[in-house]
């Protein structure tokens, strides 16, 4: 059937199995209280919009050619900066002064977005190697805005961005869920998705065509920049603290392992949107399944990556022609040399 030959079919299968075997081991899976969802399924929802966003922006990276390594760093950053300027409100709880130290924040990450951008398409620096540099050196920057300390706030509009409700849905979800939105009109129902892919799939072909290659990889480290941000505002707020050390750390690795599992290929051109969300939600939920049913804490990495093993196992073509024998070769197609007279 075509389905099963769908990239997303495999993922998705893995995803509902695992949110079935979810229903059977909580003893709440979803239900409402007070006019708001409470349960498994609306804290996995709320827990993986950190996760959804950075790896929002690190698909958009992935399909140029890219890698983005200093997300976590990022969103250390973006935590810190908020916190500190918060914490030095005389009414933490005012709207008004909350919002634009949100703003102040995603615009610094917007620059260190454009820095890794700068470095890749104006320097020419690898794209592992630049963003590698802001990883290290960005945890660094987090730790001497926080001063090393663990900045703690106590600001209620602040806090709502990761533990509020709107419509009785988590916000930091509904968050999550319109960055995607936006990114899928903008790169589906735009020509923006078709220059993604031609950068990726060729920089120089693209160059060579009119295309401005190099402005728009710019464009998505800032993008993932902001993304990355918006995602450490979002951690920081959820645990009402800035903690330069634990935040975003190991995030780029979720991340990429999300967009692969989506589909997205590595070495650039094709990507998929909706393939990034099923993907980060399989493994915030594969998380959160991996407590449930009692897994100890020193086999739950292992845990995790057999399971991973198992679905990219799933999705290769070659893997299931060798061991199912379900998918058989093309046959070849002759071609007739016609011979000038």
């Amino acid at each position: 059937m075509t389905i099963l030959k769908n990239r997303l079919f495999w993922p998705a299968v893995i995803l509902v199995a695992l949110l079935v075997v979810n229903m059977f081991t909580s003893n709440q899976f979803i239900t409402v209280r007070d006019g708001h969802l409470f349960g498994t399924l609306p804290d996995i929802l709320r827990g993986s919009a950190p996760l959804l966003l950075v790896a929002l922006g690190m698909t958009l990276v992935i399909a140029t050619g890219g890698i983005d390594l200093s997300v976590g760093s990022v969103m250390a950053i973006s935590g810190a900066v908020a916190c500190l300027l918060i914490s030095d409100l005389g009414n933490q709880n005012s709207v008004g002064s909350v919002l634009l130290i949100i703003g102040v924040a995603i615009v610094v990450s917007l620059v260190l977005g454009l820095w890794n951008g700068a470095l890749v398409a104006a320097v020419g620096i690898q794209p592992i190697i630049a963003t590698l540099i802001l990883m290290v050196a960005g945890r660094g920057v987090a730790q001497l805005i926080t001063d090393g300390q663990i900045i703690n706030v106590q600001s209620s509009p602040y806090a709502t961005i990761a533990t509020g409700f709107f419509l009785a849905m988590p916000v930091a979800f509904l968050i999550a869920v319109g960055a995607v939105v936006l990114t899928v009109l903008l790169t589906r129902r735009t020509a923006l998705g078709l220059l993604l892919e031609s950068v990726g799939g060729s920089p120089t072909a693209s160059r060579l065509a009119g295309i401005r290659s190099r402005r728009i990889t710019v464009m998505t480290y800032v993008v993932s920049g902001g993304l990355a941000g918006l995602a450490g505002l979002i951690y920081s707020a959820n645990i009402k603290s800035a903690d330069s050390i634990s935040a975003g750390n190991l995030i780029e690795l979720d991340a990429i392992l999300a967009v692969v599992i989506g589909g997205t290929a590595l070495i650039g051109g094709r990507f998929s949107i909706a393939g990034t969300v099923i993907g980060a939600l399989l493994i915030q939920t594969l998380g959160v399944t991996v407590v449930a049913v009692g897994v100890p804490s020193k086999a739950t990495l292992l845990f995790k990556a057999v399971i991973v093993v198992a679905l990219c196992l799933s999705q290769s073509a070659t893997f299931r022609q060798k061991v199912f024998g379900r998918i058989k070769p093309r046959p070849a197609t002759a071609v007739r040399a016609e011979v000038p007279a």
